[in-house]
């Protein structure tokens, strides 16, 4: 289907944009007796021309001419006007005034020739006609009253002196009144407007011209060939008390026969438009297949529209519905139904609102802006929807806000549909094809709908699916819409099961927005605290791994072999290509001017750019701040119900988003991984004491995350890494087998030292707790006889000890450099049987060769009884280098007695400014150990 303005034809001063101004379609009378209005209104062929004729005044122009011709049944002599769409009160005394006063161009005109036929005549009939025009009427010399002036009008001089001598200060009778009419030929046409204004300016002649018009309406009756039509165009709401009385006093005088001059039907609102507005609206074959794709697009989805555009009644069968719709959609192309209709169906009770002028003063501007070279390929739509309305031009608004009334909707227009940072415009970013726009459309529908909030109108999701839904856009995407605008917008309001209300006042949403922007967001403030606040609450349920938060320096984080999970500040954000980069590869290899032992054992946790968490805990925050200050009754304003009983749902909703922030943003999980120089056959070649190759980070990607998702934070980051490759619970035989060091794979002998290092910098899998899971295993691998254990290299070779397929006791596996972790093979090979005992002979003698070894047991109390307990004391200095070894060689054999106590009593000269990182980092590793209660760190 062709976009509409491809087929129709606007009027020129529409296309040149010289039809903005409502008074530019406003038709004065008295211009028009002057000659000076434009040529549009005061040349009878170009009027009629862009005049439809619908019933309403069809019927009025028909009971005049069956009047003036001399027909006096039902055509009264006096008739009263009020104001319909297009085509109103003044419209309608123009077009009478130019079928009196110009028959012959008049009759040329279709419009015309058809008002003739349903009046039963040939031609128009002649006569003479006069003008009273209240709100531009004042006395001038020989005009001086009101009926004078008729009176000249009808019969010059003449019809002055047929009033009589006193008619100058005195209201003439229906016999002067006779007189004159004789005088003017018999045949005479009376067309009072703004009878009501008049009265308001000229209040001394209030009653003279009452009486007048009360005499026309008797003299008029005593006539057959005379009709007086007078029109009485201000609604109540706008009348003072004054103007209430005498609008009742005229009204019973002269609305002897009242026609309410309303088009109901859209297809005449639509052919008054399209006469005002264009000179073509294109090939009807065009419009025909607009119609057919709407109409049947609306049957389709009947249940889901209003039910007085697709339900079929009694009396006709769907398909006779079906093309009574298309037809409507037909006549009234290029608008969609919807558009026409609104004004009609939810702007009338505005006392503001310009039925004719005002709404096509609208139109002009909206057609001459989608016609403009620039936007044609912004506007693609088949029918003009109510969703096309240009709200966004500052001219466009200010038509309509004067046709509502408040000046107040502006900011709400702005705020909510069309601004530059309006809650649509945000929504509707990176939308294409038929969703472009979509919340803009619904929103520009809702206002229209619900007449910009200035009745009780609402625009139910029927309405707003019927306004703008079509071939290319689905009710779906409409409802969508109109809920997403609606949870974002300050001024739109749900109401209801399936309303929405577009107005002035603020919703509880808007007094949110302020009171966010009045919280403290500077570092360290309130919204940082409490950003930091929730980060730590998230992660730390359930967490499966010790955790640091926010650190400042690379000090802050602890060298430990534990996997550690390092959260970053929220104001820092990963950036591929950024500082960040080198900083965390930078703290990772070092704590403070140290190198560190475990490097690979930190897991960093950085969030993704973006002002999302803070938005979200600000909102939260807000929605906080406002329920406290409803609940102490200090918040100005009026609220509806439903927002002051939602105020805790919003304060939960807002939390929960805030929380998923934190999961959202959070998904950058970092660690150091080691670029190897050479490989063999897809295994790892690096050394275990100094791995070869580059150090470098490795980023993971969680993506997407969802704090209502079941795991825990820090469990997410675990299945990640494991995922991935980066860390195992346990490991097996097989594995160290795979990575056993090139360097050590002729010996055979791995120092557990080296292997202990490979699990924490990176170069092997992590483990969660690799010396616990180390010791456990090994000790496992050892029983089994899956690998072997050696203690004690001697310069041959050999080892002091050598544990194969026996029980070791994880106090054994000590990751130092003098223990090793035996190949299989090796382990069989350096494993021999263990000697046997001396024998000792039936007679209890010792046996040859060990007398010796039994004197040498003399003394030591070696074979006495032990009588009592010795408290025995190991003293002595020990050797820095073997300090490593006392865990695993000594306290063991020390913890075979009871009661053992072990304190620490060291001291160590130090530079005076190192001091204080000296302390930190002994601080750290009593903190590591669990003792930092027990153990003081002085210094003097």
């Amino acid at each position: 289907m062709d976009a509409w303005y491809r087929v129709v034809s606007p009027r020129k001063e529409v296309r040149e944009g010289r039809s903005f101004d409502p008074d530019e379609f406003a038709i004065h009378l008295e211009q028009v007796l002057a000659k000076t209005a434009p040529e549009d209104y005061r040349d009878p062929s170009k009027f009629f021309s862009r005049t439809h004729f619908t019933e309403a005044l069809t019927e009025q122009c028909t009971i005049v001419l069956r009047r003036l011709s001399g027909q006096t049944t039902n055509a009264p002599p006096v008739l009263s006007l009020v104001t319909q769409f297009g085509g109103g009160k003044t419209h309608t005394l123009t077009a009478l005034y130019h079928l009196i006063q110009n028959p012959a161009e008049s009759a040329k005109d279709a419009g015309v020739q058809r008002v003739l036929g349903e009046a039963g005549l040939k031609k128009i009939p002649g006569g003479r006609v006069a003008v009273f025009v209240g709100n531009a009427w004042d006395p001038q010399k020989g005009r001086e009253t009101p009926w004078l002036d008729v009176a000249r009008q009808l019969a010059g001089d003449v019809g002055a002196k047929a009033l009589g001598p006193k008619t100058v200060n005195t209201t003439p009778g229906t016999e002067a009144l006779g007189r004159l009419f004789q005088a003017a030929g018999g045949r005479v046409l009376l067309l009072f407007d703004e009878v009501l204004d008049f009265v308001n300016r000229h209040r001394d002649m209030a009653d003279a011209f009452y009486s007048f018009i009360r005499n026309i309406s008797g003299a008029m009756t005593g006539t057959t060939h005379s009709a007086g039509v007078v029109s009485l165009p201000r609604s109540r709401e706008e009348m003072t008390d004054f103007d209430q009385v005498w609008q009742d006093r005229i009204t019973k005088v002269v609305r002897r026969v009242a026609k309410d001059l309303v088009a109901n039907e859209a297809a005449e609102i639509s052919e008054v438009v399209r006469r005002r507005l264009f000179e073509g609206i294109g090939k009807e074959s065009a419009r025909k297949a607009v119609a057919r794709a709407y109409a049947d697009w609306c049957f389709e989805r009947g249940a889901r529209l209003p039910s007085e555009w697709t339900a079929a009644n009694s009396a006709s069968s769907e398909k006779r519905a079906r093309e009574l719709l298309r037809e409507r959609f037909e006549a009234c192309y290029p608008f969609h139904p919807a558009t026409l209709t609104v004004f009609q169906r939810k702007w009338q009770p505005l006392r503001h609102y310009q039925r004719t002028r005002g709404t096509l003063a609208m139109f002009a501007q909206w057609i001459s802006w989608v016609f403009q070279e620039s936007h044609r390929q912004l506007q693609r739509e088949p029918l003009i929807t109510l969703g096309s309305a240009p709200l966004h031009l500052s001219d466009f608004r200010t038509v309509i806000l004067g046709q509502l009334g408040d000046d107040r909707l502006e900011a709400a227009i702005l705020s909510d549909v069309v601004g530059e940072n309006s809650h649509a415009r945000a929504l509707d970013a990176g939308a294409k094809g038929p969703l472009r726009d979509i919340h803009r459309r619904v929103g520009t529908a809702i206002f229209f709908e619900s007449s910009g909030g200035m009745t009780e109108k609402l625009a139910h999701l029927p309405e707003v699916r019927f306004a703008l839904g079509g071939p290319d856009l689905d009710t779906a995407s409409i409802d969508n819409a109109a809920v997403a605008l609606q949870r974002r917008a300050f001024f739109l309001r749900k109401a209801g099961t399936d309303g929405f209300r577009f107005g002035p006042q603020p919703t509880l949403r808007k007094v949110v927005s302020d009171r966010r922007a009045s919280l403290d967001a500077e570092p360290g403030g309130q919204v940082d605290r409490e950003m930091q606040g929730l980060i730590r609450t998230e992660f730390e349920k359930g967490a499966v791994l010790p955790l640091r938060f926010f650190p400042k320096d690379s000090a802050a984080v602890p060298d430990s072999p534990r996997l550690t999970l390092v959260v970053m500040p929220p104001e820092v954000e990963w950036e591929a290509d950024g500082d960040l980069r080198e900083q965390l590869l930078t703290w990772t290899r070092q704590r403070g001017d140290n190198d560190r032992l475990y490097p690979g054992a930190i897991v960093w946790c950085v969030r993704r750019g973006g002002r999302g968490l803070q938005d979200k805990v600000e909102q939260w925050l807000a929605w906080t701040k406002v329920k406290k200050e409803i609940d102490e009754g200090i918040l100005p304003g009026e609220f509806e119900p439903s927002e002051r009983a939602n105020l805790s749902a919003e304060i939960s909703n807002a939390r929960e988003e805030a929380r998923d922030e934190v999961w959202a943003d959070y998904r950058y999980v970092i660690l150091l991984d080691r670029k190897r120089d050479d490989e063999d056959a897809g295994e790892r070649q690096d050394s275990p004491e100094g791995p070869e190759g580059t150090e470098y980070l490795r980023v993971i990607d969680l993506g997407a995350g969802h704090a209502s998702s079941g795991e825990t934070l820090t469990a997410r980051v675990v299945t990640a890494l494991k995922s991935e490759g980066c860390m195992n619970e346990m490991i097996g035989a097989g594995y160290l087998e795979r990575h056993w060091p090139p360097a050590h794979r002729e010996s055979g002998a791995w120092p557990l030292q080296g292997l202990r290092q490979s699990f924490v910098n990176g170069v092997l899998t992590r483990l969660r707790d690799p010396d616990a899971v180390l010791k456990a295993q090994i000790a496992r691998f050892v029983a089994n006889g899956e690998l072997g254990l050696a203690s004690g290299q001697k310069p041959d070779g050999s080892y002091e000890r050598v544990w194969f397929k026996d029980a070791v006791g994880e106090e054994e596996v000590s990751f130092e450099p003098d223990v090793y972790l035996l190949a299989k093979e090796k382990a069989a090979a350096l494993k021999e049987p263990e000697p046997a005992p001396a024998p000792i002979d039936e007679g209890g003698e010792v046996a040859p060769g060990e007398e010796e070894r039994a004197g040498e047991l003399e003394g030591t109390g070696a074979g006495e009884a032990v009588t009592g307990v010795v408290r025995m004391h190991v003293r002595g200095e020990i050797p820095p280098e073997l300090w490593n070894r006392l865990g695993h060689r000594l306290i063991p054999k020390l913890r075979s007695g009871e009661q053992l106590s072990l304190a620490i009593d060291a001291s160590f000269d130090i530079p005076s400014g190192d001091v204080a990182n000296a302390r930190r980092d002994i601080q750290q590793a009593l903190a590591d150990l669990g003792i930092a209660d027990r153990v003081s760190v002085e210094s003097s």
